[in-house]
C-alpha cells in the first residue's frame, strides 16, 4: 500500500484535494515499462479504492439520516471539489497507459473497460455529472420524509407495510389509499425533479457527441455484450412466456381471498386467511438468525456476516428521515461491504437482508482482485445477490436455524417464488420505460406524457388487478421506482440475473454443495473474465431466449405446486 495513504477510513473522510493531488502527479510523472506496470498499477489501485470508498462513505451517512445537515454539506463537497478533480486525474492515467501499448497479463478486460471510459470522458461533463448526484440526494430527501399518521402515530411509509398484510381489507385500503395520497402530494415536486434530471442527461449526451443518453449510458455502464434490442427481445419473451403465468397467480389470489377483483391493496395479504408472517420482532433477531442461513449455505457466508455486525457495517431497521429501499456499497479501501436496509418486520425484510448479503459476500470474495478488477457488471453482480436468495432457500426453516415453522417456511417460499414470476413483468415496464423516456426525451419533458407511457405499458405487462377509480396511482407509479430517477437503465440488470439465478438454483435442486461451489467461484472472478463466462463459471447461461425463460418459469411453478400441497 502507497505509504501517502492512511490506515482507517475516519482518517481521510475529511481530506481535500491538496492532499490527493500530490499522490496523482507522481504517478502521472513516473515512467513506466513491462518492468514496473505492476507495482504503478498497484499504486494507482490504492488511491483509486480510497477515492471510491470516501464517495460510497459520505453517501451512505446522507442516506442514513436524509435530514442530516453536515453529512450533505460533506458529500456536496466532495461531489464539486473532488470528485471531478479526481475523475480528471484518473482520465490522465488512463490515458498514459493505453498511450504506453503496455497490456499486462490477464488484465485485457480492464484494458477493454478503460478504452471505453476514456473515449467517453468529457471535462466538460465533470460538473454536469456531481450536480446530477445532488439531485439524487433531493429525490431522497423528498421520498425519506414522507411520512402519515396511522394509529395516533406520525409514521414513515415504509412501516406502513405489515398493515398491507393483515386480514381486514378495509384497513388495508384505508392504509393503502393513505399512503398513496401521501405519495401524490409530492406529484410536483418530483416531475420538476424530473425535468432537472432530463434536462441534464441531455446536455451530457449531447457533451459526449452521443446521439441521445441511452447511447451515453450504455457506454458507461460497459454493456459489451448486448444491445438495446436484445432487451426488446427480453420484454417480448416476458409477454409471451411470463405475463400468463403471473395472471395464473392473480387469479389464484382472487379466488383464494373471495373477491370480485383483486385491488392493489389485497396483493400483500396472506390469500390462503392464515396470519401474516413475522419473521422476527428485533433486529437483533433478523441478524443473529440470517447469519444461521448464511453459515447453513457456506460456513464463510457466516463468517463474513457475523464480521459486518461487529464492525458496525448494518444498518437494517426502518426510520424517519431514511432513505428508501435497501443497497449494498462496497468500502473498497477497507475491502468491507455496508448493508442499508428498511425492515419493518416482514417476509420481504428476510428477502432483503439474504439479497443484499449475496452482494456483501461478492466483495468479501473478490477483495483480492486489484481495484480494475472490482467493476463488477451489475448483470452479474444481481446474480450474485438473487442466487443467495434461492440458494438460502431450504434453511427458512427454524429447525434450520432459520425463521419459520414448516408450514410457514412453505408459504413464505411461496410468495418469494411467485414474486419472482410477478417480478419480470414490473421489470419490463421499468426498463421499457427508460427506453421511451431517452430515445423520445423532448417528449418525455411532458410529464404528462410520461404518465401516459406508463400507463400503457402498465397495461401491456401488469394486467390481472384492477385500478378502477386510481388512475392517478397507477400512472405516476414511474415516480416511486429509485432507480428510474437514481440509476437510469439499471433495471434490466435484474432480470436478466433473475434468469441466471433461476440456472443456479436449479442447479442446487440436484446438487445443492456444488452448486454453491461454482457460484462462489464464479464470485472470486471479479472481472477478470467477461460477463457471459462469469454466468457460465457459476453454472448458468447468459441470454435472452425465450425458451431458456420458459424453462425457468416451468421449475418455478412446479416448485410452488410442490409448497401448495403444504398448506392446510
Amino acid at each position: 500500500m502507497n505509504p501517502a495513504l492512511p490506515d482507517k477510513p475516519d482518517e481521510f473522510l475529511d481530506w481535500d484535494w491538496s492532499k490527493i493531488e500530490p499522490i496523482f502527479e507522481e504517478l502521472q510523472q513516473r515512467t513506466i515499462d513491462e518492468t514496473n506496470i505492476l507495482v504503478w498499477l498497484e499504486d494507482w489501485s490504492d488511491i483509486s479504492k480510497l477515492l471510491d470508498e470516501i464517495y460510497w462513505r459520505l453517501y451512505d451517512a446522507t442516506a442514513v439520516d436524509t435530514s442530516n445537515q453536515t453529512a450533505e454539506k460533506q458529500f456536496t463537497h466532495f461531489l464539486d471539489e473532488i470528485r471531478p478533480k479526481a475523475r480528471s486525474a484518473e482520465q490522465s492515467l488512463k490515458e498514459k497507459l493505453l498511450a504506453s501499448g503496455i497490456s499486462p497479463e490477464g488484465y485485457q478486460i480492464p484494458l477493454r473497460d478503460m478504452h471505453t471510459q476514456a473515449e467517453l470522458f468529457r471535462d466538460k461533463n465533470l460538473s454536469l455529472l456531481s450536480e446530477e448526484r445532488k439531485l439524487v440526494l433531493e429525490y431522497d430527501r423528498i421520498m425519506g420524509a414522507q411520512t402519515v399518521l396511522w394509529d395516533g402515530d406520525l409514521v414513515p411509509l415504509p412501516q406502513l407495510q405489515p398493515v398491507f398484510q393483515e386480514k381486514d381489507a378495509k384497513r388495508r385500503e384505508k392504509a393503502w389509499r393513505l399512503a398513496a395520497a401521501r405519495q401524490l402530494e409530492d406529484r410536483q415536486a418530483l416531475n420538476e425533479l424530473w425535468i432537472k434530471f432530463l434536462e441534464l442527461r441531455k446536455s451530457i449526451a449531447f457533451n459526449a457527441d452521443l446521439p441521445n443518453y441511452r447511447a451515453y449510458r450504455w457506454q458507461m455502464l460497459l454493456r459489451f455484450d448486448y444491445l438495446p434490442e436484445d432487451c426488446y427481445q427480453f420484454h417480448q419473451g416476458i409477454e409471451e412466456v411470463v405475463v400468463p403465468a403471473a395472471q395464473v397467480i392473480y387469479q389464484k389470489r382472487r379466488q383464494r381471498l373471495g373477491v370480485n377483483t383483486l385491488r392493489p391493496w389485497d396483493l400483500n395479504v396472506d390469500p390462503y386467511g392464515l396470519p401474516a408472517l413475522k419473521p422476527f420482532r428485533t433486529i437483533k433477531e433478523l441478524i443473529d438468525k440470517s447469519e444461521k442461513i448464511f453459515s447453513r449455505v457456506n460456513p464463510q457466508f457466516g463468517k463474513y456476516f457475523r464480521q459486518m455486525d461487529q464492525e458496525g457495517l448494518l444498518d437494517l431497521e426502518n426510520r424517519a428521515n431514511k432513505a428508501p429501499g435497501g443497497f449494498c456499497s462496497h468500502y473498497e479501501y477497507s475491502q468491507r461491504p455496508f448493508i442499508f436496509t428498511n425492515a419493518v418486520g416482514i417476509h420481504d425484510d428476510v428477502q432483503t437482508i439474504l439479497h443484499e448479503g449475496g452482494h456483501a459476500f461478492h466483495v468479501f470474495e473478490c477483495t483480492h482482485r486489484p481495484y480494475f478488477f472490482l467493476e463488477i457488471p451489475a448483470e452479474f453482480a444481481e446474480v450474485a445477490s438473487m442466487s443467495m436468495e434461492l440458494l438460502s432457500s431450504p434453511y427458512l426453516e427454524i429447525n434450520q436455524g432459520g425463521f419459520y415453522e414448516p408450514v410457514e417456511s412453505a408459504r413464505a417460499r411461496i410468495q418469494y417464488l411467485e414474486d419472482m414470476l410477478l417480478f419480470w413483468p414490473y421489470m419490463a415496464v421499468v426498463d421499457a420505460f427508460q427506453h421511451w423516456v431517452y430515445e423520445n426525451m423532448d417528449t418525455a419533458l411532458e410529464v404528462d406524457n410520461c404518465d401516459g407511457c406508463w400507463a400503457q405499458l402498465w397495461a401491456r405487462f401488469m394486467p390481472g388487478v384492477d385500478w378502477s377509480d386510481l388512475d392517478q396511482e397507477m400512472r405516476t407509479g414511474w415516480q416511486r421506482k429509485p432507480h428510474i430517477f437514481d440509476e437510469p437503465f439499471y433495471y434490466i440488470e435484474y432480470g436478466l440475473a433473475q434468469l441466471g439465478a433461476v440456472q443456479i438454483w436449479r442447479n442446487a435442486l440436484q446438487d445443492q454443495d456444488g452448486a454453491v461451489a461454482a457460484y462462489r467461484k464464479a464470485l472470486s472472478l471479479g472481472t477478470s473474465v467477461t460477463l457471459p463466462q462469469l454466468y457460465e463459471t457459476a453454472g448458468a447461461r447468459f441470454t435472452f431466449e425465450k425458451e431458456v425463460l420458459r424453462e425457468a418459469v416451468n421449475t418455478i411453478q412446479e416448485t410452488i405446486s410442490g409448497l401448495e400441497e403444504m398448506i392446510p
